[in-house]
């Protein structure tokens, strides 16, 4: 992916996946880049899987980076079992699964760290047509020709462009987990063998699946696990993210501070709403839960500010591809920088009109896909026989799909 540009400069605030495929991308393009990311220190302790698409893999194949075993694991058909244990729909999946790590590592390492900036916490942005300068929390500041938003769900990005404008919380949450395959007895490796597996209680979705060690040894997997479970009632999610010591945290409480009997809860339920072989999974797992949003930015490019990935879009994760999304906005700004050399105006009005409709059908698509869950969440909202629809064998088929079989979204690609 190489081209000359000249040396026009981009600032990217955010040094998460979506900032490292823009700063690698824009890197090659001849650009001067700078990430700034406002966390102290490296961000790949993170554990979260993430599901593939094959243009994920190709964004990343033309950086040079191949997802092999190290990066992914391939997995088989999807299985969904009831309460008792038995198999309600099988489907043929064969998909490859990886983890957030295992992506940023070699993103992070192919972009040259002296322009990768830890601790640089982004206050605001002054510019016009022409520049931009981005003001940092140490009292810093830095000039350029492009800034970009790649600073996720709370973007201060997107909230100096559009203020009053929050993630809006849709009524449930995703209680989540990564559970090392080397640490479950032989019996139940043997039983959760290769497969994707769901369950389905009333208004929930629990899915099991493995993906790479976060170790990166060839050979080692961890087993990833998400519920999502509605929470009825403010009063009720309050009570989640308050600590042991009485403190409330908002919507997002850091992991560690969940309280013990929160968790214990939890397990409780897995054992009574659940297969056994995932209420034992889920009995050997440290589980956290983070609350679900939805985000919507009206534009996604203004003068010289552009938005990507979470930042501009945040789909609930049913439609399985916030990754993909934040690889595709920095290859769909990369190419149309490359269509329109030297004319910033007429590169960034091709990003907004391409990425813009993609980002509003994704957040479309899963908040159709999640609806059975918020229904029950919010049960006086008049929901549609259609919304509340959770047959497995329509939520196997279309969780996750892979974007070819999205019609309203691969038009998009």
């Amino acid at each position: 992916m190489e081209g000359t540009i000249g040396k026009s400069r981009a600032l990217v605030i955010g040094g998460s996946l979506g900032g490292l495929f823009a700063g690698n991308l824009l890197h090659d393009l001849g650009w001067e880049v700078d990430i700034y990311e406002r966390v102290p220190d490296d961000l790949a302790s993170r554990g979260a899987g993430i599901g593939t698409h094959r243009e994920l893999l190709s964004v990343l194949a033309g950086l040079g980076i191949e997802l092999e075993e190290r990066l992914g694991a391939e997995v088989g058909d999807r299985v969904c079992l009831d309460p008792e244990g038995n198999t309600v729909h099988r489907a043929p999946w064969g998909h490859i699964m990886s983890g957030w790590a295992n992506v940023y590592r070699p993103l992070k390492d192919r972009f040259p760290a002296q322009r990768y900036h830890f601790g640089k916490g982004f206050v605001a942005f002054e510019g016009n047509s022409e520049k931009i300068a981005a003001r940092f929390d140490d009292g810093s500041e830095v000039k350029a020709d492009l800034l970009i938003g790649a600073d996720g769900l709370r973007s201060g990005v997107r909230a100096q462009l559009f203020p009053g404008l929050e993630p809006e919380y849709v009524g449930y949450v995703a209680w989540r987990a990564l559970v090392d395959e080397h640490t479950l007895p032989a019996e139940l490796r043997q039983r959760l063998g290769n497969l994707y597996w769901f369950g389905l209680p009333p208004g929930e979705m629990i899915v099991a699946y493995p993906v790479p060690s976060r170790d990166g040894a060839p050979g080692h997997r961890d087993w990833n696990i998400v519920w999502y479970r509605p929470i009825v009632g403010d009063q009720a999610f309050r009570d989640m993210c308050t600590d042991a010591h009485g403190r409330h945290h908002g919507p997002g409480i850091p992991p560690p501070l969940v309280r013990p009997e929160v968790i214990a809860a939890l397990k409780r339920d897995a054992h009574a709403l659940l297969a056994p072989l995932l209420a034992e999974l889920l009995e050997r797992s440290q589980p956290f839960f983070q609350a679900i949003f939805d985000v919507e930015s009206p534009r996604i490019a203004v003068q010289r500010v552009c938005l990507l990935g979470d930042a501009a879009f945040v789909a609930r994760p049913h439609v399985g591809m916030g990754v993909t999304k934040a690889a595709l906005d920095a290859l769909c700004l990369y190419r149309s920088i490359q269509i329109h050399p030297g004319e910033p105006d007429a590169a960034l009005a091709r990003y907004e009109r391409l990425r813009g409709e993609f980002g509003r059908r994704c957040v479309a698509r899963a908040r159709r896909l999640g609806a059975y869950i918020e229904a029950r969440a919010r049960p006086g909202r008049g929901w549609t026989e259609e919304q509340t629809d959770q047959r497995p064998e329509r939520l196997m088929r279309e969780v996750a799909a892979a974007l070819s079989d999205i019609p309203e979204l691969a038009l998009e690609v």
